[in-house]
């Protein structure tokens, strides 16, 4: 099983997130809705512009930190 480089990963990442921004300015739709979300250290926190998206960022977050946590090696 070959390993997977995360540096590959998050740049390819990058480059997709990118391609959907250029994509949606190119759809000339004026509102859009911006979230940002990350860790510091184990808490997830997260910023957005619209309720909705911001309840999605931090459920995404979460998710990925009770992932990391049931995946992490003991």
């Amino acid at each position: 099983m070959t390993e997977i480089n995360l540096v590959t990963v998050g740049v390819l990442l990058m480059f997709i997130g990118f391609a959907a921004v250029i994509a949606g300015s190119m759809l000339g739709k004026g509102d859009a809705k911006v979230a940002v979300g990350g860790f510091i250290g184990p808490i997830p926190f997260g910023w957005a512009n619209d309720p909705k998206m911001l309840q999605w960022i931090i459920a995404l977050a979460l998710s990925i930190a009770v992932i990391f946590i049931l995946f992490s090696p003991r």
